[in-house]
Formats: structure tokens, sequence, C-alpha cells
């Protein structure tokens, strides 16, 4: 049997089915991070992007989320090693680090939901939309802990 492509190909070597089958569907990216401008740690909050839909766990116009979200991180080949806050569960952060995929993972499990049944994902998390947010400093009353 043949290895699966995630063990035998590079981010960059990957095609854009194989790309987007990488996401876990966790939902972490939606969220919004706070930086600390001084010692740029990254806090995390339960806010999430207005195009987030919290059912599905996924974007409501995925398509479209660049344009109309103009912080929307576009996640790619190069800047994938560059991006500090990629969850340690991210499937496209373990396939760059030569690491496998967890079990938990719907390209191992072979079910979209297996993400969420492990309490991987933001589903059942969120606890505000930025669109519900004025100003900056709500942004604080949602931090969270730990990273998710």
């Amino acid at each position: 049997m043949d290895a699966p492509f995630w063990k035998t190909k590079s981010l960059a070597e990957m095609n854009r089915q194989e790309w987007e089958a990488l996401c876990d569907g966790c939902g972490k990216c939606c969220l919004a991070k706070l930086e600390d401008e001084d010692t740029g740690e990254i806090y995390w909050t339960s806010v999430a992007c207005r195009l987030f839909d919290e059912s599905e766990c996924r974007c409501s116009d995925y398509a479209n989320r660049q344009k109309k979200v103009d912080d929307c991180v576009k996640l790619t080949p190069e800047n994938v090693p560059s991006i500090v806050w990629l969850p340690e569960t991210c499937a496209y952060r373990l396939v760059n680090e030569g690491r496998d995929l967890h079990d938990w993972h719907p390209l191992i499990s072979g079910r979209r939901e297996s993400v969420h049944e492990a309490g991987v994902s933001v589903r059942g998390m969120v606890t505000a939309h930025e669109h519900d947010l004025d100003d900056t400093d709500e942004y604080l009353e949602h931090m969270l802990e730990e990273a998710p």
C-alpha cells in the first residue's frame, strides 16, 4: 500500500485538493488572537471571525474570505513555517515539521466529526464574533487562559 500523501509530499508539493484535505476543521485559525507589542507573546481569545460558522466549525464564505476579512491569514507552504500561532495540533504545522497527523484527524479517522469528538476543535468555545465587539479592549474580556 502506498504511503499517504502527507507522508510523501512537502506542503509545497501538494495539489489544491490535498492541501485543503490537510485542514482538520478545528476552527482555531478563525479565533482572534492578540499579540503583546512588547514581547510578541500571542494570547488567544474566544472571539471568532465574523464569517465563522460555529455549528459547522468552518468559514461561511471560504472562497471570498480574504476579500471580506482584511486580516484573514491564508496559509501557504511559504508562510506556515513563520506563523507562530499555529496550534501544536495543526496538520500544516505537523507536516511542515516532519511529524505525523493525530489519530483524530479526518484523513486518519475517515470522519470529519472526529476532531470535535476528540475535543480539539473550537466548537462550543466561541463567546462572541468580531462584529459583536465595538473596540479592541473588549477582546480582553474573551481572552483564554491558554491556547485552545
